[in-house]
């Protein structure tokens, strides 16, 4: 999960970079794609640091919660993140439903994160 978390990242800082240097040239410098780019980035840059959260919550406390956690909101990134890029690079249309169901997956991360603090070992959930 750490990994992953540094991974995502780093990739979204080179995937923020290359959105606001490079990518208006390619989209000719349609805004609605250019902030859809950067929704991308934010979601995937929040979900990396909730990524590295969780590998430290579940090196410090034995409980399932934060990998399922960490699972979901990875998952989450990928679909929804994933998505997004793509279809603003004219990716195929189909990718489109996608998206929502990558934001399912982040929700799911956050749902499983919360059971993990309210059942957390010394009651200070």
């Amino acid at each position: 999960m750490l990994l992953a978390g540094v991974l995502l990242a780093g990739t979204a800082v080179i995937l923020g970079a290359w959105g606001a240097h490079g990518l208006a040239a390619v989209v000719d410098n349609n805004p609605a794609k250019l902030d859809t780019w950067d929704t991308a980035v934010l979601y995937q840059f929040m979900h990396a640091l909730a990524l590295l959260f969780a590998g430290l919550w579940s090196q410090a406390q034995p409980s399932p919660w934060p990998l399922r956690a960490g699972v979901c909101m990875g998952a989450g990134v990928l679909l929804f993140s994933g998505s997004l890029y793509l279809l603003v690079l004219d990716g195929p249309g189909w990718l489109g439903p996608v998206t929502p169901l990558g934001g399912l997956f982040m929700i799911a991360g956050w749902m499983c994160a919360a059971v993990g603090v309210i059942t957390a070992k010394g009651g200070h959930g």
